[in-house]
């Protein structure tokens, strides 16, 4: 369709970064007192707080079941107003049964692909990470990888997985010194370098053209409606 098929345009993908926080989500998936993934997303959250981010973790405690309560209720308001506030998000399941548990998938139920005309999740990062009781695993990230893939975010290359992990963290709740921990570190880092990069441009990033041909069919028959 003429006008609708647009070459990529260089000077749109190389706006100036801005100066603000890179505002960060953290969803994790366990209700435990002692809960490994809420441990690691919070020794994450302290990693990404020194790279200069601004970090709010969602605490699903509370949140219905997916279609239990209406989309009013107060944990699910929260939660959708916090993937809009987010530039990039942390998800950090545990793995159960080979995938991740109903808490982490429950929270992104409850986050639609679209509201109206506003996507909470298209365009923003995404950085996955895991917790295993046994050895080491990849079912859970990589199952977030393909949620995220669906929910249009723009997952980065790297992840974490930590096996075994009532071995890794303290009494008090803290990651202690490893590879694992070390792999943390490279993750959000990452991540704060890829939000950095994309989200100025993510609109951008994410305008199809599959999209715009749908909005010039819908634009060309109101024209030819008002024309009768």
């Amino acid at each position: 369709m003429p006008g609708v098929i647009e070459p990529p345009d260089r000077e749109r993908l190389s706006v100036p970064i801005g100066t603000h926080s890179p505002r960060i989500l953290m969803l994790y998936g366990s209700l435990r007192a002692r809960s490994y993934s809420r441990f690691l997303t919070q020794e994450a959250a302290r990693l990404l707080e020194y790279f200069g981010a601004e970090v709010r973790i969602f605490d699903p405690a509370g949140l219905p079941l997916p279609d239990a309560e209406p989309d009013n209720h107060p944990k699910v308001r929260e939660l959708r107003e916090l993937s809009q506030w987010s530039e990039g998000q942390v998800w950090c399941s545990p793995e159960r049964h080979g995938t991740i548990s109903g808490v982490m998938k429950a929270q992104i139920d409850w986050i639609p692909l679209s509201v109206g005309s506003v996507r909470p999740t298209q365009g923003r990062t995404l950085a996955v990470m895991q917790v295993s009781g046994g050895s080491q695993s990849f079912n859970a990230v990589n199952q977030l990888r393909q949620l995220g893939r669906w929910m249009r975010m723009i997952t980065i290359p790297n992840q974490s997985s930590v096996a075994k992990a009532f071995q890794e963290f303290d009494e008090a709740g803290r990651m202690k010194p490893s590879a694992y921990y070390d792999r943390v570190v490279d993750v959000m880092e990452e991540l704060v370098k890829f939000t950095l990069l994309t989200r100025d441009v993510s609109r951008y990033l994410t305008d199809r053209y599959s999209e715009r041909r749908e909005r010039a069919s819908e634009l060309e028959s109101r024209v030819a409606l008002k024309s009768i």
